[in-house]
């Protein structure tokens, strides 16, 4: 019997997510599956070859706004399943269209200047998706949500330390340049030029301590999520952390390629995961993760 399509897409694009999608069960594995479908769905766009990416971008971006106010069906089969998605789910639009904008930011050059903008962009595209997967898992604490954005930034950042050379390659340079001691553009950082090696490699070094206090955070919070929920999310975070220890196992060196972490790594990284089923009582949000993300989907005012 064949996996439904959106498990398909989840197992070819998604490993550690795939791998993580195991313990939920089929029923939340199926519903994650979709979300993530949705967002591998915009995301192809938003770095694929076609000419018109950002027309397309928008479109999605403007029916998601339409659907608030209308019923009608959108012309897009892979919109419509995430606004079915939503519907089950409560997942808040907004946070949606947060990530639409995020990819939209990714249609021009980029070469971020401070770390603000990183982490705005990192809500956007990955925050956002913590906010929307709490809700899928059938999350019912409010306090996770501050949590849950706070892992998706967590995956951003690491993210961004694995892939610096193909971002390079897309001109693209999300290291700010408030962290390098010399300019460095993504042209520099596609053609591996050897005088960027050390100040990329550092700033590498800076993105995956700077994930980590956002991990720290989440791990914390991953006890508001329910019981099963809670463990495969576990699994998930410890083997998406696991991409930057590999990072600084191979000495940071960003012009050699992307980096995994290999079976081995992940069956023990589960077991390790079942730490996170003691239940504890979890401390409220440090709101000064959140400082610089006033405005944005899910984020308190409050934070300071």
């Amino acid at each position: 019997m064949s996996k439904p399509q959106s498990i398909q897409v989840l197992a070819r694009h998604g490993k550690s997510f795939y791998w993580a999608s195991y313990f939920l069960g089929s029923s939340l594995a199926f519903r994650a599956a979709r979300l993530y479908e949705f967002c591998r769905f915009v995301d192809d766009i938003a770095d694929g070859d076609l000419p018109n990416r950002q027309e397309s971008l928008q479109e999605i971006s403007h029916s998601l706004l339409d659907s608030v106010s209308s019923s009608q069906a959108s012309k897009i089969p892979e919109l419509n399943d995430f606004l079915n998605l939503a519907t089950e789910a409560n997942i808040p639009l907004a946070a949606a269209h947060e990530l639409l904008e995020g990819m939209l930011l990714d249609q021009k050059p980029v070469e971020f200047k401070t770390e603000i903008e990183l982490l705005r962009y990192c809500h956007a595209v990955a925050g956002t998706v913590g906010l929307m997967m709490c809700r899928v898992l059938n999350c019912s604490h409010a306090r996770a949500d501050s949590f849950a954005i706070d892992l998706g930034i967590a995956m951003q950042l690491t993210n961004i330390a694995r892939d610096v050379l193909e971002d390079g390659k897309m001109g693209r340079r999300y290291i700010p340049a408030s962290w390098l001691n010399i300019d460095v553009s993504p042209m520099d950082i596609k053609n591996s030029k050897h005088h960027t090696h050390r100040p990329v490699s550092d700033s590498v070094d800076q993105l995956l301590t700077l994930a980590e206090k956002y991990y720290k955070s989440a791990l914390v919070g991953i006890r508001l999520l329910p019981f099963r929920s809670r463990f495969a999310i576990a699994v998930a975070l410890r083997i998406y952390r696991q991409i930057g220890i590999v990072l600084r196992r191979r000495k940071l060196a960003w012009w050699s390629g992307r980096v995994m972490v290999g079976k081995a790594e992940k069956f023990l990284l589960s077991i390790r995961s079942l730490g996170e089923l003691i239940p504890v009582t979890v401390p409220e949000h440090d709101g000064k993760l959140h400082k610089h993300l006033k405005g944005l989907a899910g984020v308190s005012n409050d934070q300071t």
